[in-house]
């Protein structure tokens, strides 16, 4: 097999008598030129390969039907003998569906096997958030530690940064100190940016309070950072949040998504725009009307009964 491929990556002798094990490789270079992650391309594969253990082998691309789909999900779920979580099954009928739409686009099939096959949405439990009697407490407590006698302004500005932002784990780790915006602290703000063009929609500025700022101002003057605003393992950035929740003396472990769904939560609360909490976030607007659901339930448990906003799903 060779890469030749046209102009859509598709190997240009591809056809609908190809079998499918050449076309699960052609895809597999086809997501690598697109710059897909490496987790992403090895999970499709791994599913394609499982589809192609299950179908005769000298079964052709243009021979597959919805039926052997079908099949070959129950046959996932039911007679494997492997358990298949919902999880892993929604996964799977992804990684077929978007298959086979490359075919289609890329005319190799004329008609799209997967078109019609049943998606099994997932639906994941409610996030846990802290409330704003744990907020007030976790706060007080890092502050507390910043003016203690040996002060410390390193948690409070950890904390403080995570409930104003709602940034990532993996964003808060990378954000560098030329990220800042703090001249003007009325106008102080954070840049999440990413080194992946592919992910440069995620990228935004994020207004920060003026209490942050003197917080960090603080902490640069004791922890003298160079490059990155907090040069730590993620790990021990966790540690931070954790000795937080023991000396604020909460049951709920704080975490950096507790923070980030915490930080929405209090936006939508307050009135703020559904759009402007998608674009903090830095998710697409797919993903955030599953996120947008979940964010009305939570405010629904604290007893905020939310008005429907025009145009919301």
């Amino acid at each position: 097999m060779t890469n030749q491929t046209t102009e859509k990556g598709t190997p240009a002798h591809l056809t609908e008598n190809a079998l499918l094990q050449p076309a699960i490789q052609a895809w597999r270079f086809y997501l690598n030129d697109q710059g897909r992650s490496p987790h992403t391309v090895k999970a499709f594969i791994a599913d394609l390969n499982l589809l192609d253990d299950f179908l005769p082998p000298d079964q052709t691309l243009g021979e597959i039907s919805l039926k052997d789909l079908e099949n070959f999900t129950d046959w996932l779920e039911n007679d494997r003998g492997i358990p298949c979580s919902p999880k892993s099954l929604s996964r799977r009928i992804t990684s077929l569906k978007s298959f086979f739409r490359w075919l289609q686009n890329s005319a190799v099939l004329l008609v799209d096997p997967a078109d019609k096959l049943v998606q099994r949405s997932v639906t994941s439990p409610l996030p846990d958030i802290l409330s704003p009697e744990e907020i007030e407490k976790a706060l007080a407590t890092a502050r507390e530690i910043r003016y203690a006698e040996q002060p410390d302004a390193r948690p409070y500005t950890l904390i403080k940064l995570l409930l104003e932002t709602a940034v990532k784990k993996g964003e808060c780790q990378s954000i560098a100190l030329k990220h800042l915006s703090l001249e003007e602290p009325e106008k102080a703000f954070v840049f999440i940016r990413y080194t992946n063009p592919r992910y440069r929609y995620k990228e935004r500025k994020i207004p920060l309070t003026k209490d942050w700022v003197e917080s960090f101002n603080e902490y640069v003057n004791q922890y003298e950072p160079e490059e990155r605003l907090f040069p730590w393992t993620p790990r021990r950035l966790e540690y931070i949040l954790e000795d937080i929740t023991e000396a604020a003396g909460l049951e709920k472990r704080i975490s950096f998504d507790m923070c980030r769904w915490t930080s929405v939560l209090q936006d939508l609360i307050e009135g703020v725009e559904p759009d402007k909490i998608r674009q903090k976030l830095g998710v697409s607007k797919i993903q955030f009307r599953e996120i947008r659901q979940k964010l009305r339930k939570l405010a629904m448990q604290q007893g905020f009964n939310l008005a429907e906003e025009p145009g919301e799903a």
